[in-house]
């Protein structure tokens, strides 16, 4: 693909990446959240103008956006009924009767996305091998369809027992559905996650329905839009699962594209890391409504297929909705440059998780907002240029944001406005390396001697002070570290994973069976890849889940990507032992496996980037001061200001400095030094003896 541009759509701006041949142009918008594509195009028309191209050369378009994540967040989905089983209406309402939290007697869980009036019962029945117990009572189904009209339901989610094993009664259902109401979106557990474990596939499939007409509407917006400006590119979607896929299948499984956004980011500092030789990474990526966190070992992000979404209790796990889906595994907060600052009741600073988004923003803005944020913060602490925030687009007001913030913060905690600025980002900072730590923990690994590659708006702004948190002593920030995501878009492969479940015992292994499910599960992926990367050649990878016969979690373990033979179950008994002693100490012999899963991955592998000069090597100019305030010792410096623009390789800069640049600011505190490598990164390395 020669002429490729990324859009992606985040809380506060949307940001563009757009590469030819020879070159990169980036570029951010502010999102309009009534109309997202509004933004997109805008900004589409914007950068290609800046390139000189017109909208018809466009090769490929690739997009990712937290319109799914926000929808759920925020509870502004479609309105949903949910047909279940006889019996199990209640399954969404009990989860899996575990507590996050099991000493707080006034604990909240996560309300349902459907109500329990419109979680209806339908007589039928399989057992666990896919035979009919009770027959489906076709009559009841379309019994319920005046309900379903009367209630102004705009989407269905069916969820049968034992439907990952046989699909027949909700394909019934739905062909019964469509009779009456053809247009009526419908969402079976069977095909948007067809495995075992009930609560984590109603769940899923709920949300599959809850978002899936706000997502439809919105592509086919957008793909309207594109036509109407005259791109004829394909349209791919990023996956949470850091691949990508057509518009088709977008639509069909929104609940895919809930991380994809995140995703992309993970899949930038990936390419990152693999180009600067750096095998134990964190990314940190900072945007305008969270802030995400991603474990990255030998060049590949940590992925998982449990998520969670929309937690009611912050780092706690178990208390958000289950979504189960391959994901880039992350740790997100509502720690921005929009998240919001209060004094909350017990009279402590609090920031987020709400945020000011694009409309009206933070106060600095001049847009409406009235309230204190973290861009405000950093705006009067000096850290922000105000005439040239967001490449000179857009000024920052610092009067308005000294009102917003000693009205809610500095007057209730009776101190000064420097002062309360000074907290607001330091709390900001300490719950970025909380969840930090946090998530290396659940990880079971460590954060020490890993490097921190800072991207996001604000990502580069707070890096320093977040890896002096976490004990961190060596920061990374790439080109393009403001619309980091973007890029990361168009390292990704068009890609798609098909998981089932079958129970299996590996000492008595049925090949032909198993081998059977995966040329099912080959086809259907080979059809959804076909509709994103026509006649290009896939690579193939086989997964099986599994674990000691009656344990509760399972290990996956990488199969060949063949029919599988007698001799391989050896192979396969000895690959999960090592994966299962790399984990827990030891394997536990004579104890029979289980597999409860097979995933199979096919992907297409992403164009290579164009040869790109290091970033730097303009026109030489002298660095600037400006009074900037440090939030470890609360004192003002005049901090040097350099243009990334003219930093040519090898050059270095100790701090205190800003390196500045359109889309982002990379802060060298006190106690580190920058250098700029060959390849254009920014190096900071915290000296000897410096500050904790």
């Amino acid at each position: 693909m020669s002429v490729r541009l990324a859009v992606d759509i985040g809380g506060t701006f949307t940001d563009f990446a757009l590469e030819t041949p020879t070159r990169r142009l980036t570029a951010k918008v502010l999102t309009t959240p009534a109309e997202p594509e509004r933004a997109v195009l805008e900004g589409t028309a914007r950068i290609l103008a800046e390139a000189g191209l017109a909208p018809a050369s466009l090769d490929l378009v690739v997009h990712g956006t937290t319109l799914a994540t926000n929808a759920i967040i925020e509870r502004k989905g479609a309105k949903v009924a949910f047909l279940t089983t006889e019996g199990f209406r209640d399954v969404l309402a009990m989860g899996t009767e575990s507590r996050y939290d099991q000493y707080d007697l006034q604990i909240d869980l996560p309300e349902p996305l459907v109500p329990r009036r419109l979680r209806l019962p339908v007589r039928e029945r399989l057992d666990r091998a896919g035979r009919v117990l009770v027959p489906l009572d076709e009559e009841g189904v379309r019994a319920l369809i005046p309900l379903l009209r009367a209630e102004g339901v705009e989407a269905v989610a069916v969820g049968f027992l034992h439907a990952f094993v046989d699909p027949r009664h909700e394909r019934r259902v739905r062909e019964i559905l469509h009779e009456a109401w053809p247009d009526l979106p419908v969402s079976l557990s069977s095909e948007v996650s067809p495995e075992m474990r009930e609560y984590e596939r109603f769940s899923t499939t709920v949300a599959n329905a809850y978002v899936q007409p706000l997502m439809d509407r919105y592509l086919a917006r957008l793909e309207e839009g594109l036509r109407a400006i005259g791109a004829r590119a394909p349209l791919l979607m990023m996956l949470s699962s850091g691949g990508l896929c057509s518009v088709q299948t977008a639509r069909r499984f929104p609940v895919r594209l809930v991380e994809s956004g995140p995703a992309g980011g993970a899949l930038f500092a990936a390419a990152i890391a693999r180009e600067a030789d750096l095998t134990r990474v964190l990314s940190y990526d900072m945007g305008g409504t969270t802030a995400k966190v991603c474990l990255i070992d030998d060049f590949r992000p940590h992925t998982t297929r449990a998520f969670e979404v929309a937690r009611v209790g912050r780092f706690k796990k178990g208390s958000g909705l289950p979504l189960r889906i391959p994901v880039v595994e992350m740790v997100e907060i509502g720690a921005g440059g929009g998240s919001i600052a209060r004094v909350d009741s017990l009279g402590r600073i609090a920031v987020g998780p709400d945020s000011a988004g694009a409309d009206p923003g933070p106060a600095c803005y001049g847009r409406g907002g009235d309230r204190p944020t973290v861009t405000d913060a950093n705006l009067l602490l000096g850290r922000y240029d105000p005439d040239r925030f967001a490449g000179g687009r857009l000024a920052l007001h610092r009067d308005r944001a000294e009102a917003a913030m000693a009205r809610d913060v500095a007057v209730p905690q009776g101190i000064d406005i420097a002062t309360a600025s000074v907290g607001v980002v330091e709390i900001v900072d300490e719950a970025m390396a909380n969840a930090a730590r946090v998530h290396a923990i659940e990880a079971g690994t460590a954060l020490e001697g890993r490097t921190l590659i800072a991207f996001g708006g604000g990502g580069p702004v707070h890096a320093a002070r977040v890896a002096e948190k976490i004990g961190i002593d060596s920061v990374l920030v790439p080109p393009g570290a403001g619309v980091g995501s973007a890029i990361g878009f168009l390292r990704a492969p068009v890609a798609y994973e098909v998981v089932r479940s079958l129970y299996q015992r590996l000492a008595s292994l049925d090949l032909a069976r198993v081998n059977a499910l995966f040329a099912e599960m080959r086809g259907e992926a080979e059809t959804i890849l076909a509709q994103g990367a026509p006649g290009r050649e896939a690579e193939e990878e086989r997964v099986a889940f599994m674990r000691y016969v009656g344990q509760g979690h399972e290990i996956a373990v990488a199969l060949p990507a063949r029919a599988l033979v007698q001799d391989d179950i050896g192979t396969i008994r000895a690959a999960y032992d090592r994966a299962y002693a790399a984990t827990y100490d030891r394997p536990v012999p004579g104890t029979d496996v289980e597999i409860l899963a097979f995933a199979l991955r096919l992907a297409a592998p992403a164009d290579p980037p164009p040869p790109l000069s290091p970033a730097g090597g303009g026109a030489a100019t002298e660095p600037t001061t400006r009074p900037v305030r440090d939030t470890t010792s609360g004192l003002v410096s005049p901090w040097a200001i350099h243009d990334r623009s003219a930093l040519g390789p090898g050059a270095e800069i100790a701090g205190p400095a800003i390196i500045a640049e359109d889309e982002t600011s990379t802060l060298v505190p006190p106690g580190w030094r920058a250098r700029i490598d060959a390849r254009g990164f920014i190096r900071l390395s915290r000296e000897q003896g410096a500050r904790t």
